[in-house]
């Protein structure tokens, strides 16, 4: 049996664009991005259950190859404020800019150098990124935005807010450089 990384090589062939044979204009490819796609990547997701449409637009001209990728679809999170699961929306897109030069070049954001014998270019990578940068750092469950979620930690949560009460009164002493950096703020 081959090792599992030479495995992953294999199934990232699937993310394989062969642009030598294509005229030049635009072209189109689809693919759909779910759990098993995720697993060619020896990292762990904060997600679970990715189900993601891709929808990538090739522009071949002479000198470049222009890329652009549109993801959208959803993905299974655990809100940051209650852990209770639910369905994240995911939507992003995405140019990319690949030149051809003497050797391999992958310093910028958005523009790659990749060398002039290369017929083909694995967008896997990009991909992965694409979705991973869609996601957000605070993942907050819809129902609690709008305020319609019961949840005991969100009870918990207003139990523990701070009142008006619970600010300093006005005939307790204040510190005098706080009273000035309070002034600045209104």
């Amino acid at each position: 049996m081959p090792p599992k990384s030479s495995l992953m090589m294999d199934k990232k062939k699937n993310y394989t664009i062969v642009f030598s044979g294509l005229k030049n204009g635009i072209h189109h490819f689809e693919y759909e991005l779910k759990p098993s796609f995720f697993e060619l990547f020896e990292t762990e997701q904060e997600f679970r259950n990715p189900d993601i449409q891709a929808v990538i637009t090739l522009e071949k001209k002479d000198t470049m190859l222009l890329f652009h990728f549109n993801l959208s679809g959803n993905v299974e999170v655990d809100c940051d404020t209650t852990g209770e699961p639910f369905a994240l929306p995911v939507t992003s897109d995405y140019d990319l800019i690949v030149k051809f030069g003497e050797e391999y070049q992958d310093d910028g954001d958005d523009i790659v150098i990749i060398p002039f014998s290369e017929y083909e270019i694995n967008i896997a990578q990009w991909l992965y990124e694409t979705v991973i940068l869609a996601i957000p750092t605070k993942k907050v469950h819809p129902d609690v935005l709008n305020g319609s979620m019961q949840s005991d930690i969100l009870e918990k949560l207003q139990e523990l807010q701070p009142t008006e009460k619970d600010e300093v009164q006005d005939d307790e002493p204040t510190d005098p450089r706080w009273d000035q950096l309070k002034k600045l703020l209104n």
